[in-house]
């Protein structure tokens, strides 16, 4: 169900259910002349903010990037800012990269944030490579580092870095797990007010291909931990047909991308939403499986996530980031507030890719209990029940499942669950991978709007 590697052994802040609760505004000259003053919005606890359009691109400032216009704005090298060695820890060779960068605007959070998750769509033909740095303030007036978030391609061959997140980054206030900045100890009150995002593409020397950049974001949170969350009601019910994939059909398969199938959970998932959009990999790219193994898109899914520091395939960015690299699909890893959230999303024609943590007691009808698992909600009963293809199957027929509304949204949206030994740990608040097409219907656009997608 879940990659062998522990990770995020603080998650700290996590969303909460996105009440909108009111807040009073203070009285100003209406409420002197006797008039009532209106009701201001709570800010969210989530924040997500991408750059996309040619004029957010020129908003940035360019170290030999250049924005270019057309169906879908985004970013390229246009002349190299420099050159740099880069040793490559995973394959120990060391290359010369000529590289340009962009950084963009500082974006203050609405909430100041205590964890922060960075996703980009990007194109790096083979030879080409992107970094993703974090550049933060502290509500203390003090910088962060310079936080790598990733070093990114969507290729592994011979003229490829590896991808891989960057573990043991720290300043003795915040730190980095795979692919999340934290607060190290949130209690004392201390937040990330805002950021900038800087974006490295790399090529080697001499030629003229470019990475090409075309969303570049982050999720920002800060919600207090729970244990429990209160339960939304119900308000759509419908199914979305979304292909069945079975992770469990792939034990033993390509252990070398974290001990093969049996911990395949998120691209099994990513590949259920790849295909329910119509994209699907070229009998080219999977040529290299081996022809006697069922889905082989599965594996080659699990082998184009593959975090070389992670050593798994549930780094979530790179998940997105693997989506977004099928033609004209947008991808971001974001937290939602409740059930109804998911419910816009369904209603308008977009499933979403859920990470949730339990024991094998809190989720009737799994069978099974796990510290970290993706699975594809497609829907909802007319009980309000979830309705999800669930990986964690023992073969593609049986990969849909109905659970419990009440108890998936509880494992779902809390930050802090009892493990089997009885020990508090981490839960992750509502994480989700969304993917949709880079055009999509109004509909669609209205129902990213309304739960943080711009």
């Amino acid at each position: 169900m879940t990659s062998s590697t522990p990770r995020r052994t603080v998650l700290a802040a996590a969303v909460a259910v996105a009440a909108g609760a009111a807040v009073t505004a203070s009285a100003g000259p209406a409420a002197a002349a006797g008039g009532a003053s209106r009701p201001k919005q709570a800010p969210k606890p989530v924040d997500n903010r991408a750059w996309t359009s040619h004029a957010q691109w020129r908003s940035g400032t360019a170290n030999g990037v250049r924005a270019v216009e057309g169906r879908r704005p985004g970013i390229v090298i246009d002349a190299p800012a420099g050159s740099t060695a880069y040793t490559d820890p995973h394959t120990s060779r060391t290359a010369t990269w000529e590289y340009a960068t962009w950084t963009s605007p500082r974006h203050r959070c609405p909430v100041p944030a205590t964890e922060a998750v960075a996703h980009w769509n990007a194109h790096t033909p083979t030879g080409t490579w992107l970094q993703v740095e974090l550049l933060g303030t502290y509500t203390d007036g003090t910088a962060t580092p310079a936080y790598v978030m990733g070093r990114w391609t969507a290729g592994d061959g011979d003229s490829d870095i590896r991808r891989t997140s960057l573990d043991g980054q720290a300043d003795g206030k915040s730190s980095i797990s795979t692919d999340t900045f934290a607060i190290d100890t949130p209690a004392a009150g201390l937040r990330l007010a805002s950021y900038q995002l800087r974006i490295t593409l790399y090529r080697l020397p001499g030629s003229r291909l470019t990475p090409t950049v075309w969303r570049l974001g982050a999720m920002a949170s800060d919600i207090p931990d729970r244990f429990t969350v209160e339960a939304s009601t119900p308000g759509f019910a419908g199914e979305l047909e979304v292909p069945r994939y079975s992770q469990e059909i792939h034990k033993g398969q390509y252990p070398q991308y974290d001990n093969g199938g049996e911990a395949w959970c998120s691209p099994t998932s990513s590949e259920m939403i790849i295909e329910y959009w119509g994209r699907r990999p070229s009998a080219a790219d999977l040529a290299w499986v081996d022809p006697s193994y069922a889905d082989p898109q599965v594996c080659q899914a699990a082998r184009r996530t593959y975090d070389y520091q992670y050593a798994g395939c549930g780094n979530w960015p790179f998940n997105a980031a693997y989506a977004a690299t099928y033609q004209d699909m947008s991808a971001v890893v974001t937290r939602l507030g409740s059930l109804n959230d998911l419910e816009t999303l369904i209603r308008a024609g977009i499933p979403a890719i859920t990470s949730q943590s339990f024991l094998k007691t809190e989720l009737t009808g799994a069978g099974y209990g796990t510290s970290g698992h993706l699975m594809t909600v497609i829907g909802f009963t007319a009980d309000g029940d979830v309705i999800a293809n669930d990986p964690a199957s023992a073969d593609d027929a049986a990969v849909r499942r109905v659970y419990n509304r009440r108890e998936f949204e509880n494992i779902w949206l809390r930050t802090k669950r009892y493990n089997a030994s009885g020990k508090v740990v981490s839960g992750t608040g509502g994480v989700c991978y969304l993917y949709w097409p880079a055009r999509p219907t109004a509909g669609q656009r209205k129902a990213l709007a309304a739960v943080g997608i711009g």
